[in-house]
């Protein structure tokens, strides 16, 4: 297992911000994963795991810890079936299965990091969500001190949420299993409005796997949404704020604002998240309240190409992206009265 100290973290990120960790751990096999975390846990060490790092926003001061690289590797496709050990690179995984014929997570193509971190977010792109097709995820548990399988159902997946999510410090996911469909290379129902229209077809058409997976990496790439290191507008997290989700109260509020800021004639996008909840569109929020593509003038900026995206230009600092993320959720809280939440995780930051 390497070890490095005083390490520079900056480079394991998408955002290519961050200070250095006081130790970084890489380990490319369950064994020493558990045996990095256990170390850790024993010796009461701070201890911060790190898969793609598409997902991370990392205080200019670094970690004063252990961090832990995981580079795991592991593709076995039996059947239907898929097994991804954590470290395995998500979109490469995507690609692999597409290519055997298999329908559930083409729409998921493109999206950075690591397989690891996918049922932590429960991952979900174009009208797919990890949750509907992951089995099981094996973790390793710091409570008990044991290697676990969790089914599906014990996972707790919501949107961009799950159970892991909701408890950093006591799961640490070594190895995930799915359940495709063979569907003769066809892609899964597209219920994402976009992709279909994309597409030339209806809602609910299967397409060939291929070409929605191909479809999702331009439509993605248009958006800045695909690495690319000589493209600042991908030195980013991907969508930094999830979309909210509001009671009836809270949304006839935002109706009332929205019309009358905007004029009684607009429809802000909104779509039932059940329980009487409607979930509208950040990205729509942020552009309307005025933060439009390219807003800023400093070295951390909204992509040209995405309201949802935050961006590091090539000098900017862990505090210049948060300047701007505060700027955006105060303007958005003023102009709509939503308040929006950062979808990557912080570290020794917040908001």
């Amino acid at each position: 297992m390497q070890e490095l100290h005083d390490a520079p973290l900056a480079p394991l990120t998408t955002f290519r911000l961050g200070g250095p960790a006081t130790r970084l751990l890489t380990a490319t096999t369950d064994a020493e994963v558990v045996a990095a975390v256990r170390e850790a846990d024993a010796s009461g060490t701070p201890l911060l795991v790190i898969g793609g790092g598409s997902n991370l926003v990392i205080g200019d001061k670094g970690f004063d810890g252990t961090a832990l690289r995981i580079a795991t590797k592991g593709f076995t496709l039996s059947g239907t079936s898929l097994e991804l050990a954590a470290g395995e690179p998500w979109t490469d995984a995507v690609a692999r299965t597409v290519e055997a014929g298999l329908a559930g997570i083409e729409c998921l193509a493109g999206i950075p990091g690591s397989a690891g971190a996918t049922p932590i977010q429960n991952v979900g792109a174009y009208g797919q969500e990890v949750s509907s097709t992951i089995t099981e995820v094996v973790a390793y548990d710091r409570h008990t001190r044991e290697t676990v399988t969790l089914p599906n159902a014990e996972c707790s997946f919501s949107y961009r949420h799950s159970r892991f999510k909701a408890a950093p410090d006591r799961f640490v996911v070594l190895r995930v299993r799915f359940e495709l469909e063979e569907a003769g290379g066809l892609s899964a129902p597209l219920r994402y409005p976009e992709t279909a229209r994309a597409m030339g077809v209806e809602q609910g058409e299967r397409v060939p796997a291929s070409a929605a997976r191909e479809t999702v990496l331009k439509l993605r790439a248009g958006k800045g949404m695909v690495l690319d290191p000589d493209d600042h507008d991908t030195w980013s997290a991907g969508s930094f704020f999830t979309n909210p989700i509001l009671d009836e109260a809270a949304f006839q509020d935002f109706l009332a604002r929205v019309h009358e800021r905007l004029g009684p004639d607009v429809t802000p996008p909104a779509f039932s998240a059940g329980d009487g909840r409607t979930k509208t569109s950040a990205a729509w929020l942020i552009d309307r309240a005025g933060f439009t593509k390219g807003y800023g003038s400093g070295p951390a900026r909204i992509s040209t190409k995405h309201t949802l995206a935050l961006t590091n230009r090539g000098e900017a600092t862990t505090e210049d992206l948060l300047a701007l993320a505060r700027e955006v959720v105060t303007g958005v809280h003023a102009a709509f009265g939503v308040t929006l939440v950062n979808e990557p995780v912080t570290v020794g930051v917040s908001l």
